[in-house]
């Protein structure tokens, strides 16, 4: 193998190492390190960042890549051309921010997201507020530093879903709203709901516990190379696909919505623990991008697990963990109660109807931010006025409004459009499953999930980023990104529940 290629190659899994060590001190921050040591986690992660800032700009890595340009492309493997191709992208991006700008990045989110924990707590957006306004000033200077043709908000859509502007998410997001808002007014305005008494109530944490592990493992989570702890809001971490983490929360008040996040964090796992490691860890290695990403979640928390047949393999073993609550239940009212239409505050709780529009509406706070159209200080107004316009509630608190996300307090604007691009991506990964293996909904029926797994591994998970989003779900389902087929599921499901003419 080139030399050249060889350092290559040293020089990225140095980078990597270096950004496992950094997810895993980002997991402990969020799941066990005590309150109190906030501001010594935030330098010692600016110093990390600090580091492999200089890592990733060193000119010797530069050089190396520069050598590998000029190569005649003929001679290097797919893979090859990948990791040359990704660690260019990687490099020209760190080289132009400066390394005061990466540190105050690091050492504003680390130190953000306590301030936001807080302020949640407190109901108290005010003492948010100046945070965010920093970080709005850093990402746009750090946009202008890595993207000076692009505009400042989509050179930071561009972060996680490489290729995407507003110019082709605004028109996408437009079609879901004239669909999805008079279907959801009619759902609403329907004299038949369905029954989710059953639903409330008192569940034992220690048996949703059991329960959520059960599933995740059942669906394909290897627990020998991973772990399922509680966050304030769920998420999946980890530094290596021997070494994923996922969290989740529970309240007592409510099996569903922890069941229901850990489903939705498993099917990252899965994404991360299917990464073809075995190349090592290198860029054609990694993930895709966030939407890609989402598609995995959503795979499986929407298509799966709130579909008939899931229900139909799982119900008894449900009812047997809950049994006084769930005496009266049958699959088909668990099925419908899992699948209500209800509009709520919270985005992590919102139902597959709803949820697209809680993402619209943060996607176009975001663009108002960096345009100037919105400012800061007016958030939780503005935020209020988009709940009662596109859902019809108005929150009661800036707990349950605009305080509720994580994502700001880490300066990860242009991050919301991927659950919604992850949505759409899902719905045509699955038809296309169910194409290519008819027996889809049986398997799910009888609990067997591993041919599922494996079709999203072999198509999806160990792929890598050998291909562009575009490129891969043309691959995996033979047409462009439609949203047709999202459009089409939602009002056929839904029709169906709630017997709309």
């Amino acid at each position: 193998m080139d030399q050249h290629y060889q350092n290559l190659v040293q020089k990225l899994e140095e980078i990597a190492h270096l950004n496992g060590v950094m997810s895993t001190l980002g997991w402990d921050q969020e799941v066990m390190m005590p309150a109190g040591a906030g501001e010594a986690r935030a330098k010692q992660m600016a110093a990390l960042a600090g580091v492999i800032h200089e890592r990733m700009t060193d000119s010797a890595l530069g050089d190396c890549l520069n050598e590998l340009k000029e190569k005649n492309s003929d001679c290097l493997s797919e893979v090859e051309r990948c990791n040359i191709r990704e660690a260019l992208h990687s490099y020209e991006l760190e080289i132009k921010v400066p390394k005061r700008l990466v540190q105050e990045l690091t050492e504003l989110g680390s130190r953000g997201q306590g301030v936001w924990v807080m302020a949640r707590q407190e109901n108290k957006f005010s003492d948010f507020a100046p945070v965010l306004k920093r970080f709005l000033a850093l990402k746009t200077e750090w946009a202008q530093c890595v993207s000076p043709d692009l505009r400042p908000y989509d050179a930071n859509i561009d972060l996680f879903e490489r290729g995407t502007t507003m110019d082709m998410i605004t028109p996408l997001f437009e079609r879901l709203k004239q669909t999805l808002i008079p279907l959801i007014e009619a759902i609403q305005n329907h004299p038949q709901q369905p029954d989710t008494s059953f639903l409330q109530g008192r569940f034992a944490l220690d048996k949703q516990e059991a329960l959520a592990r059960k599933i995740s493992q059942d669906i394909g989570f290897n627990i020998q190379q991973g772990r399922i702890d509680v966050s304030v809001h769920p998420f999946c971490g980890g530094s290596h696909p021997t070494d994923v983490r996922i969290t989740t929360r529970y309240k007592d008040s409510d099996f569903i919505e922890s069941l229901y996040s850990v489903i939705h964090e498993t099917g990252h796992a899965l994404y991360e623990q299917g990464r073809p490691y075995e190349l090592g860890d290198v860029p054609a290695a990694e993930s895709l991008t966030m939407g890609i990403h989402e598609s995995q979640s959503l795979f499986w928390e929407r298509m799966i697990a709130q579909g008939k047949p899931f229900c139909l393999h799982y119900f008894e073993t449900i009812r047997a963990t809950f049994p006084d609550n769930l005496k009266s239940a049958t699959v088909d009212s668990f099925y419908r109660a899992i699948n209500t239409c209800k509009p709520g505050f919270i985005r992590v709780e919102a139902d597959e109807m709803t949820y697209p529009l809680h993402v619209i509406l943060r996607y176009e706070i975001e663009k108002g931010l960096f345009d100037d159209s919105i400012r800061v200080d007016d958030l939780p107004g503005i935020w209020n006025e988009l709940m009662q316009k596109y859902l019809g509630i108005t929150p009661p608190t800036d707990t349950l409004g605009v305080l509720q996300d994580s994502h700001w307090s880490g300066g990860a604007f242009g991050y919301f459009p991927s659950y919604t691009l992850g949505a759409i991506y899902a719905c045509q990964f699955y038809n296309t499953l169910k194409s290519e293996q008819p027996e889809t909904e049986t398997n799910i029926t009888t609990g067997n999930f591993a041919p599922i797994k494996s079709w999203l591994n072999e198509k999806i998970h160990r792929q890598g980023r050998l291909y562009t989003p575009q490129e891969l779900v043309q691959r995996v389902t033979g047409e462009a990104l439609n949203p047709e087929h999202f459009i089409h599921y939602l009002t056929t499901k839904y029709s169906e529940i709630y017997q709309l003419a």
